[in-house]
């Protein structure tokens, strides 16, 4: 299954690739170097269809359940502070989004979209720990009667384009689709102190399956 969030992307690489690939049969002579350039032209294409890949999950039941809202490896987890939502001392757990991991972001609590916000910024390297608070990122929060969760898309070195056509007052379903980022990034997600945490540094995640933590 490929995205919807790729749709025009893929659309303007299979024009690239039908374009070079015929220039390179009218007007390179040299047959390897010809069937050289179409083949890189392919790889481009499965790169990118590979890029926008999106596989059904399932989502593990539980209302106090957070959910992994993007593939990727953990590569911080601390205790921060921020007075968005009202969060006071959290728990930061950050995942890496290499460019081969699914883009497709996922809610990770099921409630309501209660804190959007967008932050125009750098753009360094994803895993660098400034980049939480330096890059383009979106901040969302998520709330359920008690339970709250503020999670942020950032972007890195070589994605450009964050994804999040949400407001405040949409409905959340945990695991759900929501919007990507394009070309390697971050997410970090916010969690409440006390929250008991299920992941460690180095872990793989796996959107929409992998449970972060139990809200206390």
């Amino acid at each position: 299954m490929i995205s919807k969030y790729g749709y025009d992307v893929i659309g303007a690489v299979v024009v690239i690739i039908l374009v070079g690939s015929l220039l390179s049969w009218l007007l390179v002579e040299t047959r390897p170097l010809r069937y050289g350039l179409i083949g890189l032209f392919a790889l481009l294409l499965l790169f990118t269809l590979n890029f926008f890949r999106d596989p059904d999950r399932t989502t593990p039941p539980g209302d106090t359940l957070v959910i992994a809202p993007a593939d990727g490896k953990v590569v911080l987890i601390q205790d921060v502070h921020t007075d968005e939502i009202s969060m006071g001392d959290g728990i930061q757990v950050s995942i890496f989004m290499s460019p081969l991991d699914v883009h497709v972001n996922r809610f990770p609590l099921s409630g309501t979209v209660t804190y959007f916000r967008y932050f125009p910024g750098e753009y360094l390297v994803a895993f660098d720990e400034k980049s939480s608070l330096r890059n383009e990122r979106t901040h969302i929060g998520i709330e359920s009667g008690k339970k709250k969760v503020l999670f942020k898309q950032i972007a890195g070195f070589v994605a450009r384009r964050i994804i999040a056509p949400l407001h405040e007052g949409d409905h959340a379903l945990a695991g759900e689709r929501f919007g990507m980022i394009r070309f390697g990034s971050r997410v970090d997600v916010i969690m409440p102190r006390g929250s008991n945490l299920k992941v460690k540094t180095g872990d793989r995640t796996v959107a929409g399956e992998t449970i972060l933590a139990t809200l206390s």
